[in-house]
């Protein structure tokens, strides 16, 4: 699934092509694509045909569309990427795409903006927004979750409390979306990589100066993944003009098993991890004594 630097790639282009532009109607070309939103596609259709878009946002990996204005109560479409969801802007001539779901033609009569998922995994939804736990405003399903380290308001020390409180395995703490937001599976791996240390470390025992470390190398990461337009393992990540990432070039550890670790030289190793994958280096990220899995 995107991660943040993916799912940033993909606002900044929404927020370049479809901000200040009316929807003049809107297709629901499969129903599993608006499934979130309990009322049904045409009910999904009808709140969007005349809204007009006026700011692209994100938390974490959560991407939406406010529309008409900022103000609690007011309506956003929350965008579920899934495993291989696609928000494209696309010329009217152009073919449609096999696995089109939804398509917003604009009353400009300028580009349209496609929602492509080959897996259906992922979907658009229309949400009143609410005041979310960590300040600001979200669509209700995501109000819950906190706020990521490229946030400009984040908290480190906060963000660092709330990992110590878990009393778990550090990667895991991570990839909780309420304690900090935005940190998935590849860029979880890379941080405790450049951190040196080992994703089952009992949180409860990390120090301060620890969880600085790793939250501030999950936040460089993604900025240098970010810089390259995030990671693209196959051909359905991509941007709003349908160009690929190229970090997973950069990743040190991240589906590196059995190569050398660039920094010692020890082969990588592989774990199993919540019926995925952790990778680490042996060396430079010894497993503790006390490990939580």
């Amino acid at each position: 699934m995107p991660e943040l630097p993916e799912v940033e790639v993909v606002r900044r282009g929404l927020a370049d092509h479809v901000l200040d532009r009316r929807i003049a109607s809107v297709s629901v070309e499969h129903p599993r694509a608006v499934r979130r939103h309990l009322a049904g596609s045409d009910d999904f259709a009808a709140r969007l045909t005349g809204r007009t878009i006026t700011a692209a946002r994100r938390r974490g990996k959560y991407l939406w569309l406010e529309l008409d204005s900022a103000g609690a109560g007011d309506d956003a479409i929350l965008a579920h990427l899934g495993m291989s969801g696609q928000m494209l802007v696309a010329d009217a001539g152009r073919p449609r795409e096999k696995h089109l779901r939804i398509r917003f033609d604009f009353a400009d009569g300028g580009p349209e903006l496609r929602f492509v998922d080959q897996r259906t995994f992922g979907g658009l939804s229309v949400h009143p927004l609410a005041p979310a736990a960590g300040g600001g405003l979200l669509p209700e399903p995501v109000a819950h979750i906190a706020r990521d380290p490229m946030d400009p308001v984040f908290s480190l020390d906060d963000a660092v409390a709330g990992i110590r409180r878990r009393r778990t395995g550090l990667k895991r703490a991570l990839l909780d979306q309420t304690v900090v937001s935005g940190i998935g599976n590849i860029y979880a791996d890379e941080a405790l990589w450049r951190a040196r240390l080992h994703w089952a470390r009992p949180t409860e025992t990390l120090t301060r100066a620890q969880g600085r470390r790793v939250l501030s190398a999950a936040a460089e990461v993604m900025n240098e993944a970010l810089e390259q337009g995030g990671t693209s393992f196959d051909t359905l990540y991509v941007n709003v003009n349908g160009a690929s990432g190229y970090f997973d070039r950069s990743l040190d550890v991240y589906g590196q098993a059995d190569r050398a670790c660039r920094r010692c030289g020890t082969p990588i190793r592989r774990d199993p991890f919540m019926n995925r994958s952790s990778f680490s280096c042996p060396r430079c990220q010894p497993r503790p004594r006390r490990a939580h899995s």
